[in-house]
């Protein structure tokens, strides 16, 4: 029996296949230094562009595993690119779209994911220091995961603490399930989650499940349970 295809950016082997990846960023040196580092991590960048229409063009031509795109680009430097990312992800929902900004804008995030944030992502540019972080966080992207930069969950937690209103059962949380809930929101594994809170993963599990239950997220044959608090969580923010 012929095995099954491994899904985009992981090699049937459990390792990273290589991506195509689409570039849209007006800053010329920051482009082609993310096309120049993709690229010695195996990676093949088949398009940097440097506004929004051409970002349209150059998806429809060679249909890419991820797009990684400007929030703020020409010809108004506001949300340019964050239009093109909803339209690209309401035509081809298959592609992954990770947002890459200098600052933080929490509702650019909130209103990409409101749809769908399976296959989102929305990294702080400063992230691209860390070149492990940022071509984890591409991958998990192209393989339809979230993944959300911790700067991004702080201010949406912040927020949340300010509102200081009910938020459909998020009030019951724990600081710890709390926590848990943020490293879910940034597309932690439990296991990553574990590593980073220095806990087992058989508590991670627990924090789950109690977050599932407080947030009323039932099992379904449908519904995935972890993208649900976590838009529950941006909601609330």
């Amino acid at each position: 029996m012929t095995p099954p295809p491994a899904p985009r950016g992981a090699s049937p082997a459990g390792g990273t296949a290589p991506l195509k990846v689409v570039i849209a960023e007006d800053a010329v040196i920051l482009r082609d230094g993310l096309a120049h580092l993709l690229g010695l991590r195996g990676h093949e960048v088949v398009a940097g562009v440097g506004d929004a229409e051409a970002l349209r063009a150059a998806v429809a031509e060679h249909r890419p595993d991820v797009a990684v795109i400007d929030i703020r680009m020409p010809p108004t430097h506001t949300d340019e690119g964050l239009r093109a990312a909803i339209e690209l992800r309401r035509e081809l929902p298959g592609t992954g779209v990770l947002l890459f900004s200098q600052y933080v804008e929490t509702r650019y995030a909130a209103e990409l994911l409101g749809s769908s944030p399976a296959g989102v992502g929305y990294l702080l540019k400063e992230r691209v220091s860390d070149l492990d972080d940022f071509v984890d966080a591409l991958t998990r992207v192209a393989a339809g995961g979230t993944a959300l930069d911790p700067e991004v969950v702080a201010h949406l937690l912040g927020a949340s603490r300010r509102d200081g209103s009910r938020h459909d059962g998020l009030d019951a949380l724990t600081p710890r399930e709390r926590e848990v809930l943020a490293l879910m929101a940034e597309g932690r594994t439990n296991a990553a989650i574990a590593a980073s809170l220095v806990v087992t993963e058989r508590a991670v599990e627990k924090h789950v499940a109690n977050i599932f239950t407080k947030l009323g997220l039932a099992a379904t044959g449908s519904d995935h349970r972890r993208v649900l608090a976590v838009l529950r969580y941006l909601d609330a923010s």
